[in-house]
C-alpha cells in the first residue's frame, strides 16, 4: 500500500485528511526504541528515560523497611500511626505533545512552511504512541493563545488533537498579530497540567525560548522525559544562491546580495551557534534535539530513528 499523509508534507497549510492519513505509517514505529535512539543526540550527557510512569493506589499502616519518602503525613497526624503511600505502575505512559504553531513557524523556502511540518510530526508521533497503548495528548500554541487535548487513549482522542492542531495552522496568515508570550508561556502551561513520567516531545523552531522557557524546561525535565524537535527551512541554515533579492520585514523592504562570500560564511555560523547553543542548553537536562528540516520527511526520518528493524 502507498504511504501518504506524513511522507511529503506540502504547503503552506496542513490539510486534516493528511494528518489523520499519517496513522498508517506510524505503524512502524516504536517509541520503545525512543531511549535507545535518542540517547546518541545528548551529546555526552546521560540521558534519564524513566520508562512508564507511577500512580497512586491506597494508603496502609507503615511497615518495617517502608520508604520512608513514601509516608503519608497527613493521615499520620490524624490517626497518631504511621501510614505510607503505595503506588502502583501505570498500564500506558502518557505522551504529551507541544506543538508551536506561532508566527515564526509560518515560514517555508522548499516544499511546506515550518508549521505544516510541525504538525505532520505532531500526527506521526501522535498515531505512534496510540499504537503503543500509550494515552495521548497535547498542547497547541501560537504565541497568543494556547488549547489543551488531555491524554487519553482513545483514536478520538487523538483525532479531536489533530484537529486542534490544523485548526491553529489555519489561522496563520501574515496579518496575525505577533506573539505576546510564545514558547515560554506553553511551557509554564504545560508544567501546571502535565502529571510526573510524562514523555513530552515539543515540536518547534524554538525561536522564542528565553530563560523563563529555560527554568521551565529545567523543572519539567526533573520527573518526565522530554525530546525537543526543531524544526528549521533550509533559507535559514544557507543563504541562497548568489544573486539580488528583495526581501521585505512586512514594513519595508530592501535588496539584498548574497554573492558575498563573508556574508554567506556568518550567515551559516550564526544559525550553527544558534543551534550548538540550544543542544548545549537541554545537554545538562538530558533533553536530545532532534534537528528536522522542512526538505525531510518526518515518516522516513522517524523512521530510521524508531522503525521496524528488518
Amino acid at each position: 500500500m502507498a504511504l501518504s499523509g506524513s511522507a511529503n508534507p506540502i504547503g503552506a497549510y496542513s490539510e486534516l485528511p493528511e494528518l489523520i492519513r499519517s496513522r498508517y505509517g506510524a505503524r512502524d514505529l516504536k517509541l520503545g526504541r525512543q531511549r535507545k535512539a535518542f540517547s546518541l543526540l545528548v551529546g555526552p550527557h546521560h540521558t534519564r528515560f524513566r520508562g512508564r510512569g507511577i500512580e497512586f493506589e491506597e494508603v496502609r499502616a507503615y511497615h518495617p523497611g517502608d520508604d520512608v519518602r513514601s509516608i503519608d503525613w497527613r493521615v499520620t497526624a490524624r490517626s497518631g500511626k504511621p501510614h505510607t503511600k503505595l503506588f502502583r505502575e501505570e498500564r500506558e505512559r502518557p505522551v504529551v505533545l507541544l506543538v508551536d504553531q506561532s508566527l515564526s513557524m509560518f515560514f517555508g523556502s522548499k516544499n511546506c512552511f515550518k508549521s505544516v511540518m510541525a504538525a505532520h510530526t505532531a500526527a506521526l508521533l501522535a498515531w505512534a504512541a496510540f499504537q503503543n497503548n500509550d494515552r495521548v495528548g497535547g498542547l497547541v500554541f501560537n504565541g497568543n493563545e494556547h488549547d489543551q487535548v488531555k491524554p487519553k487513549r482513545s483514536a478520538k482522542n487523538v483525532l479531536q488533537l489533530l484537529s486542534r492542531i490544523n485548526d491553529f495552522n489555519h489561522r496563520l496568515h501574515r496579518q496575525l498579530a505577533p506573539a505576546t508570550t510564545g514558547l515560554d508561556q506553553a511551557l509554564e502551561e504545560l508544567r501546571r497540567i502535565i502529571r510526573p513520567g510524562t514523555n513530552i516531545f515539543i515540536i518547534s523552531d524554538f525561536q522564542r525560548l528565553s530563560n523563563d522557557g529555560i527554568k521551565h524546561l529545567h523543572l519539567l525535565s526533573k520527573h518526565n522525559d522530554i525530546s525537543a524537535i526543531r524544526i528549521y527551512d533550509p533559507l535559514e541554515q544557507n543563504l541562497p544562491k548568489k544573486g539580488y533579492y528583495s526581501i521585505t520585514n512586512g514594513e519595508q523592504r530592501f535588496t539584498l546580495y548574497t554573492g558575498e562570500s563573508g556574508l554567506r560564511r556568518r550567515y551559516r555560523e550564526s544559525f550553527q551557534k544558534k543551534s550548538d547553543s540550544l543542544v548545549k542548553l537541554l545537554g545538562p537536562m538530558s533533553i536530545p534535539v532532534i534537528p528536522l528540516s522542512t526538505l525531510d520527511s518526518p515518516l522516513y526520518y522517524f523512521r530510521e530513528l524508531l522503525g521496524k528493524r528488518r
